[in-house]
């Protein structure tokens, strides 16, 4: 598996190997001591997945607070997406600066979003499915909270199809990162 990193602390970008012949490929997605090798010992407790039927859908930017804050390691199973990870950790020198791949099924490409984050996407192709385990704590919906995912001051360059319709209500009122109470706090 090839592990790469960004400017960034934390976000990581895991790529697994296909071998692959005129049936396919086969690839290792998921391994706990590389996983514990290259970004430390998490927990996963829960997989979940989602379908975006239209072009353009935007989901995000979403996190869990404590103490029920997760990892989320992203893949995409069907379509293609764009897939964005925004620091929100006070204090952190990169505090609101965002990464954002493409992640398909061909790639491979898997998205480490550790908690401190923000995180969402854009779908690039009808009928995208995205697949993340996720650590810490399972769902709550008293620690369920969101960034605006337009918001000038992060400036996530996102693909010209993404589309402001397809937001949710919940996605529609979400805080501008100066507005967003300090969740998180950086710790080198």
């Amino acid at each position: 598996m090839e592990v790469q990193t960004f400017d960034i602390a934390g976000v990581t970008l895991l790529i697994p190997r296909h071998i692959g012949d005129e049936r396919g490929y086969f690839a290792e997605t998921f391994r706990a001591d590389l996983f514990a090798k290259h970004i430390g010992n998490y927990s996963f407790v829960q997989d979940n997945e989602s379908r975006s039927a239209k072009v353009g859908t935007i989901r995000g930017l979403h996190f869990q607070s404590d103490p029920h804050a997760q990892g989320k390691l992203v893949r995409c199973t069907a379509g293609a997406l764009f897939d964005v990870a925004v620091d929100i950790r006070a204090g952190s020198p990169t505090y609101g600066q965002w990464v954002g791949e493409t992640l398909t099924p061909d790639n491979g490409k898997q998205l480490w979003v550790p908690p401190g984050f923000a995180h969402g996407f854009c779908s690039l192709k009808p009928d995208t499915v995205i697949c993340y385990k996720v650590t810490g704590g399972y769902y709550s919906v008293e620690c369920d909270k969101g960034l605006a995912w337009d918001d000038p001051a992060v400036g996530i360059v996102w693909p010209d199809i993404a589309d402001a319709e397809t937001l949710s209500a919940k996605d529609r009122k979400q805080p501008l990162l100066a507005d967003l109470p300090a969740y998180f706090s950086w710790s080198n």
